[in-house]
């Protein structure tokens, strides 16, 4: 088969941004978090900040969860946060994200004599927000600190790309205009939040880090990973075509075909973007398709199989398998259980 230049088969821009951003929605609505704002932090320079060790921080605020997202809203000032030996500075307006929940430090001007978080904030369960406060006497930097956690983070073919710590700041106009109406209620009801309200409080956290990847998606380029392969002109059109048709008895050969390329260009680039083959991309997608369904109780196993686009239980329960080491019945009893409810009436 005679490879098709990228040349020929580039998308306009703006038709990759809105393919871009479809992918993303798709791969972050299979992706259940929940999570919170917890702390305000008023700082005067010099300051400095030690966070807890990540797993400290996890049993701190989500009893132990073994994947954490960690942001800081910058209100007022300028700071810098560093993790894994990456640095970025934050300004007014500006969100940090920590997509790994990696430990760090944070401060103004820099990191020298950091102060334990724990020697400031006092021990859960707390009534209201906690207000960390450092008073150096210098320029005043407002903070508002929040977290997520993903309930089963299967298919993290993006986020495991990401950088340990990014800053995204949203561009003047709406987007700008929403974050800034998130922080002002964060900041009013946090102390006195009825319950109503605290269910739109911990609906904050996942809207602000939807926003966050979509803005670091439109403001970075990667050279490899997630965000890099759907700005690809050939990986692009390959993964759209996966996301919409997640069922669909897709080849190798039939893949390239409708990404107009050959076999051998399809699986180099995923392979060296990606760091898998395609078919394996499809695999994982499909299990987290399936993860999400077996939280219904109510659903047969072979219709769980047949949504993910497998022929009979036995295939699909083989590939679940696979992937997640236990069988689709087994995972479905413990994902219930944690939650509280019964496999099967």
């Amino acid at each position: 088969m005679i490879e098709t230049p990228d040349r020929l088969i580039e998308q306009p821009a703006e038709s990759q941004s809105e393919d871009r951003q479809d992918l993303l929605l798709d791969v972050l609505s299979q992706v259940r978090l929940s999570g919170s704002i917890f702390l305000l932090g008023e700082y005067r320079a010099p300051w400095a900040l030690d966070p807890p060790e990540a797993a400290d921080m996890a049993r701190l605020l989500a009893g132990g969860s073994r994947r954490l997202i960690l942001f800081h809203i910058v209100q007022e000032g300028s700071f810098q946060v560093s993790a894994r030996g990456m640095k970025v500075e934050g300004k007014a307006g500006d969100l940090i994200v920590l997509p790994h929940g990696d430990q760090h430090l944070m401060g103004n001007p820099a990191f020298s004599g950091a102060i334990p978080m724990a020697e400031l904030v006092p021990p859960p369960p707390w009534q209201s927000l906690p207000v960390v406060r450092i008073d150096g006497g210098g320029e005043t930097t407002r903070i508002v600190c929040g977290y997520l956690t993903c309930e089963q983070l299967l298919f993290n073919v993006f986020l495991k790309r990401l950088p340990p710590v990014f800053s995204v700041r949203p561009r003047p106009g709406a987007p700008t205009e929403w974050m800034q109406a998130c922080f002002t209620y964060a900041l009013n009801e946090s102390a006195h939040a009825v319950q109503g309200k605290r269910l739109l409080m911990a609906r904050l956290p996942e809207l602000l880090f939807v926003e966050a990847l979509r803005l670091y998606s439109e403001q970075k380029s990667a050279d490899m990973g997630w965000l890099a392969a759907v700005s690809d002109p050939v990986l692009g059109r390959a993964l759209s075509l996966i996301h919409a048709e997640p069922t669909k008895k897709w080849s190798n050969e039939e893949l390239a075909r409708c990404a107009a390329t050959s076999r051998s260009v399809l699986d180099e680039r995923f392979r060296k973007l990606l760091g898998q083959s395609p078919m394996r991309y499809l695999t994982e997608w499909r299990m987290q398709l399936a993860t999400d369904l077996l939280r219904d109780r109510n659903m047969k196993l072979l219709a769980v199989a047949e949504r993910c686009g497998y022929g009979s239980e036995e295939a699909f329960s083989r590939a679940f398998h696979r992937c997640l080491g236990v069988s689709p019945a087994r995972w479905r009893e413990s994902a219930l259980s944690a939650n509280g409810l019964p496999a099967s009436h």
